[in-house]
């Protein structure tokens, strides 16, 4: 199952164009959604733990891991999300759990706008909104493998590279959304203004998304694969569980590399290298352009050539330029336009990787378990690798004095995940 090329036995007279462009914008706009949010609470972390995890007296370093330690967990709560919202979606369909999750995400997020701060309500606090945190990782635990179900099974012959692409993209138009909004907010109002109340704005802004994103589910249709094959027999557990293990190793790299670029950045450059907050955002922006811009030929490529170079590339380059990328943010007489051009293509390299993800990862299970298996491997990786990111890396810096160990980091899982990535099969056309 894990090596094989997949084909839905499905009439292509059945995927007409119309709901195809539906599939794809109710799925990216959930996709949206969430990455808005999880950029978000990475780009305002220091504004966070000051607020909710660094009581009066408290060093900023341990609130810093404090919020990173909630970060994480929500992570860990995502591989539950997809087993539990997965398992659903393979047995009653992918769209009403599509408009399930984004429902509790919406709530969540919007919530986390108008929770009392540490100075307020104390120690209840930040349990608070690790709470909301936990039930955003149950719901984005159930998007990923639902929304990249519907785009590629809607997608036509030789696309699903390109049509599971614009989960990345979406990803990424995310996290842009979510460095733009605080980059305005940074810049418009006092530092005072932004740490007393600014920071709930991004939070609130994702009610009315939330409700566009919605509104598109609820127009949904269930995809012709799910019709015909969904209730089919189900592979040997044992089977799926390899693949699942497989599938996390694959892309371990892509959930690591992009949160120690995309959005660990903004801190390690405020902490370590410091940086004020808005130029810290300013070089996220540029990092998340990078990213966005090579995903979508990234996917189409991996069409043509097959998903095993494209991404082997992507996790090469990680590989080799991690290193001398930091060293460069590092070295104060390096000029700014070399700095924007180095993160840009940080966010490149990592868009590489993120183009042919997920049409990598829905051919390596049938549709009768495709939700859950798919979703089940991204939310384990992203759970250890990604979602533990900040917490790793600022740990680690802390106990070793090191400013290298977010290339460490990003190098490390990217040279194991190229090992998984190299038994890939070639899915070229399919």
């Amino acid at each position: 199952m894990s090596g094989a090329r997949v084909h839905d036995s499905v009439p292509h007279t059945a995927r007409p164009p119309r709901p195809r462009r539906g599939a794809l914008l109710a799925g990216s706009v959930g996709n949206f959604v969430e990455w808005y949010e999880f950029g978000v609470y990475g780009y305002f972390a220091t504004v966070i733990a000051a607020r909710f995890f660094t009581p009066v007296g408290g060093g900023e370093t341990e609130g810093l891991v404090r919020t990173y330690a909630s970060f994480a967990l929500a992570f860990f709560f995502r591989p539950v999300g997809a087993a539990l919202f997965g398992r659903l979606g393979d047995r009653i369909g992918r769209r009403p759990v599509l408009i399930l999750v984004i429902a509790l995400m919406t709530g969540a997020t919007t919530l986390i706008g108008v929770l009392p701060t540490y100075a307020t309500a104390g120690a209840l606090a930040p349990w608070l909104l690790t709470f909301l945190r936990v039930v955003q990782g149950l719901s984005a635990g159930g998007e990923f493998g639902g929304a990249v179900s519907v785009m590629t099974e809607f997608a036509p012959p030789g696309r699903r590279g390109l049509y599971g692409s614009w989960q990345s993209f979406t990803v990424a138009l995310g996290l842009l959304g979510g460095a733009g909004v605080a980059a305005l907010l940074a810049t418009v109002l006092t530092e005072g203004q932004l740490s007393d109340w600014g920071w709930r704005v991004p939070f609130l802004l994702t009610l009315p998304m939330g409700l566009v994103a919605l509104g598109l589910r609820l127009r949904l249709e269930e995809t012709p694969a799910f019709r015909h094959e969904g209730r089919r027999e189900r592979p040997p557990g044992r089977e799926v569980a390899r693949a699942v293990v497989l599938g996390a190793g694959r892309v371990m790299g892509w959930s690591a590399a992009g949160y120690t670029f995309l959005v660990v950045l903004p801190s390690y450059l405020q902490n370590t290298l410091h940086t004020g907050f808005r130029q810290a955002l300013l070089v996220t922006v540029v990092a998340n352009l990078g990213f966005a811009a090579t995903i979508v030929p990234a996917g189409l490529l991996s069409d043509r050539m097959g998903r095993r170079p494209v991404l082997l590339t992507g996790a090469g380059l990680v590989v080799a330029l991690s290193v001398p990328l930091l060293n460069l943010l590092q070295d104060t007489g390096t000029s700014n336009a070399v700095k924007g051009l180095a993160v840009f293509g940080a966010g490149a390299v990592v868009g590489l990787m993120a183009g042919p993800g997920p049409a990598m990862l829905s051919e390596m299970f049938p549709t009768s378990v495709r939700h859950t298996g798919l979703g089940l491997a991204y939310a384990l990786s992203n759970a250890v690798f990604s979602g533990c990111a900040g917490l790793i890396i600022t740990e680690t810096m802390k106990r070793t004095g090191s400013v290298d160990i977010p290339a460490y980091y990003a190098a490390a899982t990217c040279a194991v995940s190229a090992l998984a990535l190299a038994t890939l099969p070639d899915n070229r056309g399919s």
